[in-house]
């Protein structure tokens, strides 16, 4: 028994690392660097095809903040100054901004294609481990269908903070030995694992809810807990906190932890209520529901039949802690959206394997020359559901603070504009890293205040009453 056992086991291993492709005829699913060629296509395609506005901070706390550094001039919001953010992030633009300029190239397309362009590089790295975890835990054909969603799709290669944090959470995942199905990693391999942690930690402060939790897995099952600890976690940690320290000190000019700014900030006194707040069930009714879409009948069927419960509970925590917080986003939840995409793709391959009634992502004895008819329905309803959502949300849903940006950018390297007044909700568009011309600006100030909670501010004066800004 032991010894079937371990030849099912040698077979698995030895499916993922040279897999075969007869009976699904995708050779390309089966060499990483065909996946890789893919992913990144699709994705650089992707960056050009999104063209609306989704959240300020895509634009205010990234490409505005490199644009400061390359050019001189650019905007700091209050976030900056008051020490709550890294220049970690913001600093993986600075290089291609400062060779657009070399090559002067740095015209109002490309300073506003570039940064998404550089981001969905990543982003492809991101799918590729995706892929290659789900081949791990699975095989290949449950991979090649976890990389198909709108939301993904719509955010994945925007230069928010929370999109390079998923890109580091998925290759993070894929090298840690306790969300592997047999458990065997080299220690090796578990460092690398703790690097891409301690890297999204150090973009994203609130990342280290997703590695609280595999972190005291991995402790519970590791058998050198001691070596991981204080050989493993604390010099990883405190080389990747030191680095970050040193380049903030150089950036703001004195000595600053971020991590501690942010965490009293945000969690300490509540400081992103002020930005609104919703129900905790927001996340479980409407934001995880519609960023999943049409996959949540999927995701839920393959996470039961597949009875992975460590990513399960991952996901169900993540979830979870963000809905006891007031202020909820999508973006935040966007690092375990892939696990939720792997799971549907597990259902969809027990749907295209109708010869195993319980899946255990083997290839099946039998060879399917013809797609069943179910599959065939599966993926038509999500193609019909995701491929009009995706295109519709990025090419015409809030489409007009980008096109207003491009065409004033346009009209002042002409020389046509003197100076512009922006008399809309504060950060409603990009700034200074899309108009790339030192004009003049200014819009209405949303700082929040550090007095009385519920004061309104500029914005929220000029929209209450417009004729008597004060």
């Amino acid at each position: 028994m032991r010894r079937r056992r371990e030849n099912d086991n040698d077979a698995d291993k030895q499916r993922v690392e040279t897999p075969k492709s007869d009976s699904e005829q995708l050779s390309f699913c089966y060499s990483q660097k065909h996946v890789f060629v893919f992913c990144l296509a699709f994705r650089m395609v992707n960056s050009l095809l999104v063209q609306s506005y989704f959240n300020p901070d895509e634009h205010w706390q990234g490409p505005e903040v490199a644009h400061r550094i390359a050019f001189g001039y650019g905007h700091l919001t209050w976030e900056w100054k008051q020490g709550i953010r890294s220049y970690l992030h913001p600093m993986i633009f600075v290089p291609l901004y400062r060779l657009l300029a070399l090559l002067r190239v740095d015209t109002p397309w490309l300073m506003m294609r570039a940064p998404r362009l550089l981001q969905s590089v990543f982003s492809a790295v991101g799918d590729l481990y995706l892929y290659k975890l789900s081949a791990l835990l699975f095989s290949n054909r449950v991979a090649k269908w976890a990389l198909a969603n709108w939301f993904m799709f719509y955010c994945f290669s925007r230069t928010l903070s929370n999109s390079m944090e998923t890109v580091l959470t998925l290759v993070s995942l894929y090298f840690w030995p306790c969300m592997r199905s047999s458990g065997k990693c080299s220690s090796v391999s578990r460092k690398w694992g703790l690097v891409m942690a301690a890297l999204a930690c150090a973009i994203r402060p609130t990342s280290a809810v997703t590695w609280l939790y595999v972190g005291l897995f991995e402790l519970l099952k590791a058998h050198d807990r001691l070596k991981f600890v204080f050989l493993e976690v604390a010099p990883i940690g405190i080389l990747v906190l030191g680095l970050t320290c040193l380049l903030d000190r150089f950036m703001y000019g004195t000595w600053i932890l971020v991590p501690l700014n942010f965490l009293k900030f945000n969690f300490l006194s509540s400081g992103g209520d002020y930005y609104g707040t919703h129900k905790w069930h927001w996340y479980f009714t409407q934001g995880f529901t519609v960023m999943i879409f049409s996959h949540l009948p999927f995701c839920i069927a393959g996470i039961i039949y597949s009875k992975q419960w460590k990513f399960a509970g991952l996901l169900a925590w993540v979830l979870g802690f963000y809905s006891v917080l007031g202020h909820k986003e999508f973006r935040f939840v966007l690092p375990v959206l892939p696990i939720a995409l792997m799971f549907s793709g597990y259902s969809l391959a027990m749907i295209e394997d109708p010869g195993s009634p319980e899946y255990k992502g083997k290839v099946s004895s039998k060879k399917h020359t013809k797609c069943p008819p179910k599959m065939k329905a599966a993926v038509v309803f999500l193609l019909a559901t995701n491929i009009p959502m995706a295109l519709y949300m990025s090419l015409v849903h809030q489409r007009g603070p980008e096109d207003v940006m491009h065409h004033l950018g346009k009209e002042a390297l002409h020389g046509k504009v003197k100076s512009i007044l922006f008399l809309t909700p504060c950060h409603a568009t990009p700034y200074y890293s899309m108009l790339h011309h030192n004009l003049p600006m200014q819009f209405l100030d949303c700082t929040p205040s550090s007095e009385e909670k519920g004061v309104p501010d500029e914005s929220d004066r000029f929209m209450m009453d417009p004729k008597n800004k004060n």
